[in-house]
């Protein structure tokens, strides 16, 4: 009985949440893939976008009314959002909604992470919610928000932050914390410079996910404040957390007491190296992120297309994938996939080879074609006879090279003009 009396505890706290996932974000450091798109609608996994996995979060955890506050270059998001996530019935008093920048206070577009929350709180106000739980929308993880929820009520906090350990050499991209024996948080930095590891720990850092809960009214109070300082960065990390320590009631909450997927899964696929490593990560046997868990599932749109095939079984020329994810519309004619993730509609013809290579929708890969390591941006033809991924030098006459070595090629690489009129 316990366990079912807090399950039901936890279902009427996410009830009286409403959920914010701030995805306006540039990803500049994503480069070429997000020239068209904002950050969280980039493709991810063979037939996702990187908002479903918070957005799913959502839906598991028991929050349906939730909102999606875009800015920059938001039109595939948003058509993502109409298409994939309309199932939300306003009957019952679920939503989905897009809040795009607007200039609802004043004349400026949103200034920060705390501004763009700021400039809708009057929409926020409108659903009376006890609770707002803000996300950010470019991450790769499974969490059950509820229990964060939970452990926000129970310890009476004004401000919950998710966080988790990282390495020291990789805390400079995140807000730091530092926390009592009582998890309150009694430090907070944003990128800092040298990052302070945690005790008895010197490798590992506690940052910030950029998962915040707050109580409904002291998010009010503050964002009212915020706004009124000109001194102000309008941002969560840099102003509205740190601020909250000396008088407020602010609480961390560990990551790992909340994951649903493997132990420690979490991933800001913000490079393209990450954003490939990623990627690379679910063709493993046994991957650390399972998408394959019916108990927490991965929403998305679902088109209709028919399945995958592969075709021709000569001795030089074979139809074949192995240790690969293929979505459906996919047509494999002789060719060879070998450990890469292969969106929507992608053709690969006869004598072609791809290795370890994300490849996002609608690509057509051409005959006799050897690509390794790569990254192929939506709707890209792939010249007959054309090499990627084996010499650097000629791919970076081309295309972007990473620093690891993962070659990005778009259309317009190519003199492929997608996006002209």
């Amino acid at each position: 009985m316990g366990k079912q009396v807090e399950e039901r505890r936890i279902s009427r706290l996410t009830q009286n949440t409403v959920a914010l996932v701030l995805a306006g974000g540039k990803g500049s450091r994503l480069k070429e893939l997000t020239q068209w798109r904002a950050k969280p609608g980039v493709p991810f996994g063979g037939k996702f976008r990187i908002i479903d996995f918070p957005l799913s979060n959502c839906i598991n955890s028991g929050i349906r009314k939730i909102s999606v506050i875009t800015q920059y270059k938001s039109h595939s998001l948003q058509r993502h959002l109409q298409r994939g996530w309309s199932f939300l019935s306003g009957q019952f008093g679920e939503f989905l909604e897009v809040l795009p920048a607007q200039q609802r206070m004043g004349e400026g577009w949103y200034a920060g992470t705390a501004d763009a929350v700021y400039q809708n709180l009057d929409i926020i106000r409108h659903y009376a919610p006890e609770y707002v739980l803000i996300l950010a929308g470019d991450h790769i993880y499974k969490m059950d928000y509820g229990k964060m929820i939970a452990a926000h009520v129970a310890n009476g906090a004004d401000v919950t932050v998710g966080c988790l350990s990282v390495p020291l050499e990789e805390a400079k991209a995140f807000g730091v914390m530092a926390v009592d024996a009582d998890d309150r948080v009694i430090e907070f930095t944003e990128k800092p410079e040298q990052p302070k590891p945690m005790p008895g720990d010197p490798g590992q850092a506690l940052a910030s996910m950029g998962i915040y809960v707050f109580s409904a009214q002291y998010l009010r109070d503050k964002l009212v404040a915020d706004a009124a300082d000109p001194t102000s960065m309008h941002d969560f990390g840099h102003n509205i957390i740190p601020g909250a320590i000396a008088n407020d009631n602010i609480f961390s909450f560990r990551f790992m007491n909340a994951n649903t997927g493997a132990t420690g899964y979490w991933r800001d696929v913000g490079t393209i190296d990450a954003y490939w490593d990623a990627n690379m990560d679910l063709v493993h046997v046994q991957p650390e992120l399972n998408m394959y868990d019916q108990n927490w599932p991965i929403w998305t749109q679902q088109e209709q297309l028919p399945p995958a095939k592969f075709a021709f079984d000569d001795d030089d020329r074979r139809g074949m994938a192995v240790d690969s994810l293929v979505s459906g519309g996919c047509l494999i004619t002789g060719a060879t996939v070998r450990r890469s993730v292969l969106f929507s509609n992608v053709r690969v013809h006869s004598y072609s080879v791809v290795e370890d290579c994300v490849v996002l929708p609608d690509v057509e890969v051409r005959r006799n074609s050897r690509l390794k390591r790569c990254v192929i941006d939506k709707g890209t033809v792939i010249p007959e006879g054309t090499v990627i991924g084996e010499n650097r030098e000629e791919d970076a006459k081309r295309f972007r090279v990473s620093d690891k070595g993962i070659v990005l090629v778009t259309a317009e690489m190519l003199g492929q003009k997608l996006h002209e009129a």
